[in-house]
């Protein structure tokens, strides 16, 4: 993991330290930096007796959902997908609840977060296959019994354009009225006004089945730059598996592709067709559903308002520079959509 410290970082109680050191048969927790990087969840390295470790704290997952995603690492790390299992209490759970929080531990992977238009075109291919073997490894928990039974069917909801305005006129009501008249609350002022624009005149264009095309069964739900590590040229470690979940797998895909090579406003189409070759040499993903993944994710992202509703609603900010980013993309996406499509088709 990349050792980055931050300002205005959140502590760890001192008694909740050492009620986690027990927990977890640490010993004396000698130092521990808090981890930049990272959106969602609050962590740290701690240097022990027992080792070094990344100690993490889950603010966003259920911890049911929590203890059962964590199960799912010593099989994955089995079938040689680079995952680092977690470690358990002397108790034998993965999961420590102390202090009002919950809490897991795993041992420290070393190694770089690169963004994905940083790493080589071979690099990208081998990501691409990567995604394949873990989408396989899950099959294969699956069937061992470490997740539920895979549906049948799988079907997705289309944000309707009508409901979809209904949110943007939302929050834009939320800006006039909670905003502090800062640069953000007038860009996305100005966004929401234009994203009503585009959802009026590209509403034709959304997905109309509610059956998503090809395949589907367990996924990680976050692969992009800050959950994996690079070291020496080769993948290190997937981090980050709160959000397994069953989904298309060419959702996972298309949306693994846009966090990691639509940067700066704009798709990397050589890195996009080099993922895609090297996910489609595990997995044989059909075309067609590659490109209903692309259609589905572009509408989502015309219809979703994410991180406004943190700032607005939660007051976390957190997430303000993803939306400026997703914004510029989505207006570059949606004048080229057929041609984001046929990036994904060929590869």
């Amino acid at each position: 993991m990349t050792d980055e410290t931050g300002t205005g970082k959140p502590e760890i109680p001192g008694s909740v330290l050492a009620e986690l050191a027990s927990a977890f048969g640490l010993g004396e927790v000698r130092e521990r930096r808090y981890l930049a990087t990272g959106l969602m969840n609050a962590n740290w390295k701690v240097d022990t007796p027992a080792g070094v470790f990344a100690l993490k704290r889950v603010a966003d997952v259920p911890r049911d959902r929590l203890k059962r995603n964590l199960g799912v690492l010593a099989s994955l790390a089995a079938d040689g997908v680079p995952v680092s299992a977690p470690v358990a209490t002397g108790s034998g759970s993965l999961v420590a609840e102390v202090g009002g929080g919950v809490w897991c531990l795993f041992p420290w992977a070393a190694g770089t977060h690169i963004r994905g238009v940083d790493l080589g075109l071979p690099q990208v291919t081998s990501l691409g296959a990567h995604l394949g073997r873990l989408h396989e490894g899950l099959g294969r928990a699956c069937d061992r019994g470490l997740l539920p039974a895979v549906p049948e069917m799988l079907t997705a909801d289309v944000t309707t354009p009508e409901q979809a305005v209904e949110r943007s006129e939302r929050l834009s009501a939320a800006v006039e009225s909670k905003g502090t008249g800062s640069a953000f609350d007038a860009a996305a002022s100005a966004a929401l006004e234009q994203r009503r624009v585009l959802i009026g005149k590209h509403a034709d264009r959304r997905p109309q089945d509610a059956v998503p095309m090809g395949p589907h069964g367990w996924t990680h739900g976050d692969v992009q730059y800050r959950n994996l590590l690079w070291k020496d040229g080769s993948l290190a470690a997937v981090l980050d598996w709160d959000r397994i979940g069953v989904r298309p797998y060419a959702e996972e895909v298309v949306r693994t592709a846009q966090v990691q090579f639509g940067v700066d406003g704009v798709f990397d189409f050589a890195r996009v067709s080099a993922f895609v070759c090297g996910y489609r040499s595990v997995v044989p993903l059909e075309a067609a559903a590659l490109v209903d993944g692309v259609r589905r994710l572009w509408w989502k992202r015309m219809t979703d308002f994410w991180q406004l509703e943190f700032h607005y609603d939660r007051g976390d900010f957190s997430c303000d520079e993803l939306f400026t980013a997703d914004e510029a993309l989505l207006h570059w996406w949606t004048d080229r959509l057929g041609q984001v499509e046929d990036a994904f088709a060929e590869g």
